[in-house]
């Protein structure tokens, strides 16, 4: 919970065993009681203050690492294999997907954070991309090195994903190719070395068109006509899931946005989810009830 919300618990606390009132010591009972229930169910990690903002690549990283820890039942991106972490880092578990290594075993056991829009995307028309490659963009408080990390650390733009997978996709793009499914065992993602094109598989399409047609909005990254009229049309056939609501949810109380196309899809589909607005509603209810003791 946030530190202010720990405190006026304490002094609530605190203010009620105080008192000799028996109906006093009750309600700090049922006080304590609630916080309990809340902390068992909804945990510390995800009450986050709205007005707190995500500026780095590696700031994202760990602010993802806290929500996947608290959503273990999501899957990796790409392949739809189930993954754990030791720490900060991202073990998969291959077995689950019926993936097969191609040919980088260390990078296709771990899970890395792929930029779904390439950071040499929205990086390579800025001066210290030209200046000095990725590098070049994150040293310095100049505008351009500040908005290039912020892209960076977009966490809209930022999905767990097999290492060879992310390393061999690479800065391709999307694209809708024969859909030959060999290359990782039974993942479904296939990449065409020669074009430098990639096709993913049906159930993550709608969420990397939201992603790119997100980041052409807010940030202005060019694409051609061709990327734009295919997430176009993979926004539109793919509608969201719940989870992709619901991450997009979470990431807006971290990073304070959300992805506008998630949300509007998500209500136009008449998409429910339960648990982040279940946790604010029981935060609200809680500081609401909290508030008799002041």
């Amino acid at each position: 919970m946030r530190p202010g919300f720990n405190k006026s618990i304490e002094k609530v606390i605190k203010k009620s065993f105080k008192k000799r009132n028996p109906k006093q010591w009750i309600l700090g009972i049922v006080a304590l009681a609630a916080i309990g229930l809340f902390q068992y169910f909804y945990g510390d990690g995800l009450i986050t203050d709205k007005s707190s903002k995500v500026t780095s690549f590696e700031q994202a990283k760990r602010e993802l690492v806290k929500i996947y820890k608290a959503y273990p039942d999501q899957e990796e991106f790409y392949c739809g294999c189930d993954f754990t972490f030791n720490n900060q880092s991202g073990v998969v578990d291959l077995a689950s997907c019926g993936y097969v290594i191609r040919n980088n075993p260390e990078r296709a056991n771990r899970i890395e954070w792929e930029h779904v829009v390439p950071a040499h995307a929205f990086g390579k028309n800025m001066q210290c991309w030209k200046d000095g490659g990725r590098s070049g963009c994150k040293v310095g408080d100049v505008d351009e090195n500040t908005l290039f990390k912020m892209m960076e650390g977009d966490m809209h733009n930022l999905q767990p994903a097999v290492g060879e997978i992310n390393a061999d996709r690479s800065n391709f793009s999307f694209a809708e190719l024969t859909p030959q499914f060999n290359q990782y065992g039974a993942c479904q993602f296939r990449t065409d070395f020669k074009k430098r094109q990639v096709l993913p598989r049906d159930e993550v399409k709608g969420m990397i068109a939201r992603t790119y047609l997100y980041m052409n909005d807010r940030y202005n990254v060019p694409f051609t006509s061709r990327e734009m009229n295919l997430m176009q049309k993979w926004h539109l056939t793919f509608p969201p899931t719940s989870w992709e609501c619901e991450r997009n949810e979470i990431i807006l109380d971290i990073q304070g946005n959300d992805n506008p196309f998630i949300t509007e899809s998500c209500n136009a589909n008449g998409i429910q989810w339960s648990s982040h607005h279940s946790r604010s509603f029981f935060q609200t209810l809680l500081q609401n009830f909290l508030k008799i003791f002041e």
